[in-house]
């Protein structure tokens, strides 16, 4: 199953927002439509917006009076995930090539992401193996890195899945992730539909897991690297980092090249989305904090460098505690 794909003139799309109750698709054939599906995170996870950024400039340059500016309204659809920006403006550089070039850039955006996953499992497996020295692995990830966060099999996830098609999966803790569970909802799902072993954590619980020796290693995808290291993930990942250094435990970045952003010097430079209030205050609909509460939503957080063993691209493995960086 792919989770986005142009099919006959349109994008089509797995509505993530539905799962784990249905599996729907949405048909998507404008580009303010597209905008409207990222925001509310029908389509999410780093890769597979970039593939919706440049296929969704190919339908600005079919449609649009301006595609320049429609792609522009695209492109900050959502801040904090770089590969959507660095897509968006991939496919405008063939513009000059009109509707058909453009859209054959988002398509090769889109096989690359395919092949870029599988490599990235078989490189991540065997880096666990290396770093762990264990035959047979329990590994500890958050928020959703599988294929629906890409096209096909993912980056974390994608990992995990190599592992378990490899008979070297003992068994995946997911923590839930709060606010919007996608942990819960998505990585769950998916991983029911490979057939792994697994288990789901409360966000809280998982650095203290991780000092009881629940887990051989943490892996967790990124939606913008810096050039110092620095790494923007789902809200979360920086307390795993914490328990995982503490516990003497590998964490683990597996993203492909296109997350990595020179352009940013450090973490501090990554611009973290604040979502609405109402995602924290109750859950899918349902209020459970007293009327009158605030609250603070950031999507994201950052974990420093020097909390990371090893970034894995679809290239390279990248060496941050050796001093290594991308």
């Amino acid at each position: 199953m792919r989770t986005i794909d142009w099919v006959d003139g349109a994008i089509e799309l797995v509505d993530q927002t539905a799962l784990p109750d249905r599996c729907d698709l949405l048909r998507i054939g404008t580009v303010d439509e597209l905008v409207g599906a990222i925001r509310r995170l029908a389509v999410r996870g780093a890769p597979a917006l970039g593939v919706a950024g440049a296929l969704g400039v190919a339908l600005a340059v079919r449609d649009e009076p301006d595609p320049v500016k429609a792609a522009a309204r695209l492109r900050a659809a959502r801040p904090t995930a770089v590969n959507l920006a660095w897509a968006v403006d991939a496919a405008l550089g063939h513009l000059d090539g009109g509707f058909e070039a453009v859209l054959a850039h988002a398509l090769r955006i889109r096989d690359d992401d395919i092949a870029a996953c599988r490599a990235m499992g078989e490189r991540g497996a065997d880096l666990v193996r290396e770093l762990t020295g264990r035959d047979r692995v329990r590994i500890m990830t958050v928020c959703n890195t599988g294929g629906l966060a890409a096209v096909e099999r993912g980056t974390a996830l994608g990992v995990v899945q190599t592992l378990h098609e490899r008979g070297q999966l003992t068994e995946a803790l997911a923590l839930e992730t709060r606010p919007l569970l996608q942990g819960a909802r998505l990585t769950a799902w998916e991983l029911g539909r490979m057939g792994a072993p697994y288990r789901l954590v409360a966000d809280s619980a998982g650095p203290f897991l991780l000092a009881r020796g629940y887990a051989d290693a943490v892996l967790i995808g990124a939606d913008r690297i810096a050039a110092d290291g620095d790494t923007a993930n789902k809200i979360g990942s920086y307390a795993l980092a914490l328990g995982a250094q503490r516990a003497g435990v590998p964490f683990v970045v597996v993203a492909p090249e296109s997350t990595l952003d020179p352009a940013t010097p450090t973490g501090a430079a990554i611009e973290i989305e604040e979502r609405d209030e109402e995602e924290v205050l109750g859950v899918r609909g349902v209020r459970l904090a007293p009327e009158g509460a605030r609250a603070a939503n950031p999507a994201f957080d950052v974990t420093p460098h020097d909390l990371v063993t090893a970034i894995v691209t679809e290239r390279r493995v990248i060496r941050p505690d050796l001093g290594e960086r991308p």
